[in-house]
Formats: C-alpha cells, structure tokens, sequence
C-alpha cells in the first residue's frame, strides 16, 4: 500500500499550494520589474527561472497586454519621445558648433538666436526686418545665420559668399544688401553686395571656395538634418524650434521666455 495513503491529503494539497503560490509570486516580482523597465531587464532573471516559471511567466505577460493593450502604446510612445529627444540633443549639439559661421548683434551676447536661412527664400527675407528689429531692441543677442543653401545653385554661391564675407568681417551689410535684393540672387547681385560691404574680392574669392568653407556648410546641413528642419527660415532660440517665419511679437516673446529660463 502506498505511503500516500497515511499521509494527510490536506497537507499534500497545502504544500503543493505553496509551491503554486511561490512560483507565481517569483513570477509576478520578475515582470513587475520588467514592467518597470519597460524592457531594460536583464537575461540572467530569466535564466533563472525553471521551464514551469517560464511559461506561467509569458501566460501572465499575454494575459496582462491582453487586459492593458495601452501598455504596448505608452511603451512605443514612449521610446519614440526618448529617440526624438535624442536626436534634437545631437542636432543642437551640432548647430552649437558655429565657429565660422556668420554672426551679426552682440557678438559676445548671452542670448543665442540661430537663422537657417537661404539668400533665395522669400520668407528669409520677410523676416529679415523682424530680426533687425529684435536685435534693436535686444542687446544682449548673440544672432548667427546658418548659412543653408537649398533652393539653387545660386544659393551655394551665395551662402559662401556669406561665410566668406564673416571671415574679413564684414557680413552685416554684406547680409543686408543681400537680403534686401529683389529676385534671385545671382552672381552679380553677389559681387554687387560684396562691393557694397567694402570686401577684398580677391579674398572673397579664395575664401569661397576653401575647404573650410565647404565644411561649415556641411556642419550646417548635418544639424539641419539632426533637427528635422528641411525649410527655411528656421529659427532656434534655447531649445526652441521655430519651422517659419514669425512676427516680432512672437519671436520677443520667445526671446523673453528663454532669456528668462536661463536667468
């Protein structure tokens, strides 16, 4: 006769109770911690546990994406918003690195506004009074222009006549005749500014066409890219992007929000 039979059934039933009951809470303290994680866990936990733990472990995770579908969303929200954070820091830091880049205002201001902007684009040269403006009534602006060169070939030529013109210093009127220029710009109209700025046009034309010309532009595109900006104007004030021209209003009130985050 077998030993089952003077042993207490309610005791075999208790212990395998507890057995259950361990498994499952072990279980559950596992994906509690995954759950946490949001999947940052490491293999050896799962490793850990036997064949029967295994599979009561991923019956409880289907069960409970089956009750919590949102879990799956929040979770793929929430990776997407840490990628796109990620990708604006790496742009930022790129757009951060400006040495050579055109600076006109303060060039020692506290306060950093950067323009992408193209010689061709119409709505640069809307917002151009803006940022004249901005600057007249903000000392403390520090503004560099990107140059970004996408509507023609002109553009080019004319965004490293730009970069060219900060490198004798002279970029300011050098921007403004070429911001104030009606139509596309052009080889003439380039000169034309460059004479007006008082440029030496033999460096101008070295300077054009330098390596180092070559790569502030690249630098530039690069940062574009890492920000998603793939028009111009593009402002960035702090951590803000502006995709588009803005009135004064908007663009002192964001002015005012940074200067005020930073103070």
């Amino acid at each position: 006769m077998s030993m089952l039979r003077y042993f207490p059934l309610d005791i075999i039933f208790s212990n395998f109770l507890a057995e259950s009951h361990r498994k499952r809470l072990r279980v559950c303290f596992i994906i509690s911690g995954l759950l946490a994680a949001l999947g940052e866990f490491s293999s050896p936990a799962i490793a850990d546990l036997d064949k029967d733990e295994q599979a009561l472990m991923r019956q409880m995770i289907e069960q409970y994406i089956k009750s919590n579908p949102e879990v799956i969303r929040d979770a793929l929200m929430g990776l997407a918003a840490r990628e796109k954070q990620a990708s604006i820091a790496a742009g930022l830091a790129k757009m951060h690195s400006d040495d050579g880049d055109p600076v006109m205002g303060n060039k020692n201001g506290s306060l950093v506004i950067y323009e992408f902007s193209d010689y061709n684009c119409g709505y640069c040269k809307r917002m151009f009074p803006v940022i004249q403006q901005i600057l007249n009534n903000n000392a403390d602006i520090r503004m560099v222009i990107k140059e970004f060169p996408i509507l023609s070939q002109s553009s080019l030529n004319a965004a490293r006549a730009g970069i060219a013109a900060q490198k004798q210093g002279k970029f300011p009127v050098f921007h403004r005749e070429m911001m104030t220029y009606r139509g596309q710009v052009n080889d003439e109209s380039i000169m034309a500014a460059a004479r007006t700025a008082g440029l030496n046009l033999e460096q101008l034309r070295q300077d054009i066409n330098s390596p180092a010309t070559n790569t502030i532009i690249d630098r530039t595109r690069a940062g574009a890219e890492a920000l998603n900006i793939n028009g111009t104007p593009a402002l960035v004030v702090g951590n803000t992007i502006i995709p588009g021209a803005i009135s004064l209003e908007e663009l002192q009130n964001v002015v005012s929000r940074e200067r005020e985050r930073q103070s």
